[in-house]
């Protein structure tokens, strides 16, 4: 499997869980990890992640609140969020605080390293979309961005 250079940060206050998804996450990812929701919203500030994979339970700011911090910020709405919990009771709330995604506990890793990657291709899209509606506005001609989208599909496709 090839090394992708996306960052995820991973945020969980259980060590065991850390370590689980470092070991799923790292092969094909560089992982930063956060022990709390202060921490993480720090560390998001001070060198954003391509993507956050956020526990939902957790002790002072739990990962429904650092998500909801994450969306009110202008420059992290788009930064892709995917919760984890051992329980589902969390989805509505999650997708009421923006989450993109939702993993259940017990860790399934391909699950995971799915989820992950759909999230980031996502992601992609959607920046590749604004650059090139940006690129319209600005009088470039269609064709020429036609192209480049073209072209920026093809190296989603291929995990570039």
């Amino acid at each position: 499997m090839s090394h992708d250079p996306r960052t995820v940060l991973v945020v969980d206050d259980t060590p065991e869980n850390i370590d689980l998804m470092k070991a799923i996450l790292a092969p094909r990812y560089k992982v930063k990890v956060a022990i709390n929701g202060e921490s993480a919203l720090r560390l998001v500030a001070a060198a954003p992640p391509d993507l956050v994979l956020l526990d939902v339970m957790m002790p002072g700011m739990d990962g429904l609140e650092v998500c909801r911090r994450l969306r009110t910020s202008l420059s992290r709405r788009q930064l892709p969020v995917i919760l984890v919990s051992a329980g589902g009771e969390f989805l509505e709330a999650g997708t009421a605080a923006g989450a993109d995604d939702f993993v259940a506990k017990p860790i399934d890793a391909p699950l995971v390293l799915a989820r992950v990657a759909a999230a980031l291709s996502l992601a992609a899209l959607k920046r590749q979309a604004a650059a090139a509606a940006a690129a319209l506005r600005d009088g470039r001609p269609a064709a020429e961005v036609a192209a480049g989208l073209e072209a920026a599909l093809a190296r989603e496709e291929e995990g570039v």
